[in-house]
Formats: C-alpha cells, sequence, structure tokens
C-alpha cells in the first residue's frame, strides 16, 4: 500500500463525515523507501510501519534459527492499523525462513498456538483433521474475505495450502507456508483484528 493511496482513504473517510484534513508524516529507510507512514484526520487515522515487526511482537515465538525475510519486496513485515472512531483494524505480518523442513516447523507453531486455544489446520480453507471449528467459532473459511473488509493471510506471503489458525473469528493468529529459494521453508506469522461486527457479517455456521 503506497502512502498515495493510503491518503486517499483517509480522506474520502474524512470527506464522508464533512471534514477533508490529511496530515500525512512519512519516515524513509536507508534506501528512500517509505518504512512508515502516519495518516492522521479529525476522525482517526491510518498508521503503517514496515520492517519493525517481530514474532514476539504477534505473541508468538521464534522459530529456533530462523531469520527474518528481509530483502524481498513481497514479504516485508507490517503492522498496518486502521481506526476510524470504534472501528478499528489490525493486521501484523511477518515472514521467516529456515532450513528446516515444513513439517518441523509446523509442529513447533501447532504447539505455539495452543496459547489461543485450539489449533485448525487448514489446507485450501478446509479443516484436515480435528477440530474443524476452535470454541470461539473460528474456522478454516474465516479470513474476513466476507466481512466488511477485505483481509486474507495469503497477502502477506503465505502461498502454500497449509495454515495453521487459532483465535476467534475477530481475533486470529495465522501460520503460512510457502516453498522458498533453494529448498528453504518460508513461513508468515500474522496476527488478525477485525473491527466489530465483522464475526456476524462473516458467519456462515
Amino acid at each position: 500500500m503506497t502512502q498515495k493511496s493510503i491518503c486517499l482513504i483517509a480522506v474520502s473517510l474524512a470527506l464522508a463525515g464533512g471534514l477533508a484534513g490529511c496530515r500525512v508524516h512519512v519516515d524513509k529507510g536507508a534506501n528512500g523507501e517509505d518504512k512508515t507512514v502516519q495518516v492522521d484526520t479529525p476522525f482517526g487515522g491510518v498508521h503503517v510501519n514496515t520492517d519493525q515487526v517481530s514474532a514476539a511482537d504477534l505473541g508468538l515465538p521464534l522459530y529456533p534459527g530462523a531469520e527474518q525475510v528481509t530483502n524481498d519486496d513481497k514479504h516485508k513485515s507490517a503492522d498496518v492499523h486502521l481506526g476510524f472512531g470504534e472501528w478499528q483494524l489490525r493486521v501484523r505480518a511477518v515472514n521467516y525462513e529456515t532450513t528446516d523442513s515444513k513439517e518441523q516447523v509446523a509442529a513447533f507453531y501447532k504447539k505455539a498456538l495452543g496459547r489461543y486455544g485450539d489449533v485448525l489446520t487448514c489446507e485450501n480453507k478446509t479443516a484436515v483433521g480435528t477440530p474443524a471449528v476452535t470454541q470461539e467459532g473460528l474456522t478454516c473459511a474465516d479470513d474476513g474475505n466476507r466481512s466488511t473488509v477485505h483481509v486474507d493471510s495469503q497477502d502477506f506471503g503465505t502461498k502454500d495450502d497449509l495454515q495453521l489458525k487459532a483465535g476467534s473469528k475477530r481475533h486470529q493468529h495465522i501460520v503460512g507456508f510457502e516453498k522458498g529459494k533453494g529448498g528453504k521453508t518460508v513461513f508468515a506469522l500474522v496476527a488478525l483484528d477485525l473491527p466489530a461486527g465483522s464475526e456476524k457479517s462473516a458467519k456462515t455456521d
């Protein structure tokens, strides 16, 4: 998401309320890229931080020996927070890679995700084994696409069919996988917090 598109979103929301004030603050990275973008309006704002997110920030441990992916624009870490009154959306994502197998990493994070309740194993958004739904109502199909916002964990670099998920429809922790270069395993850790009411509009069960 570029600075221009972020500002346009914020301005359009402000215009809807009758005021088009939009203050933009941008911090550049070492290579001149937008590293931190903050947009504020009288009704709320959009804050985007890139390459400043770690596994610990998402409440998950780092897989032993894994290294953060930093030299690929498609796998940049990000902390995106949109807040307009009571409407709050936050997505945090960070990508790592390891020479260990996908099965080893998955086993590690199945245990780690247990702190957030039941853990789903999903392939093509379908549960494999049990449980098929968490005690808080989360299913493999719940990713925000059918709510009032469109958020897909695959937008954060996880292109394999395998995902691990825990939490509720509104508050999700996701670990997704893809095959990296040189046979490495690339995995993304995602924390997704959707606006209040989104779990009702996304409900299909």
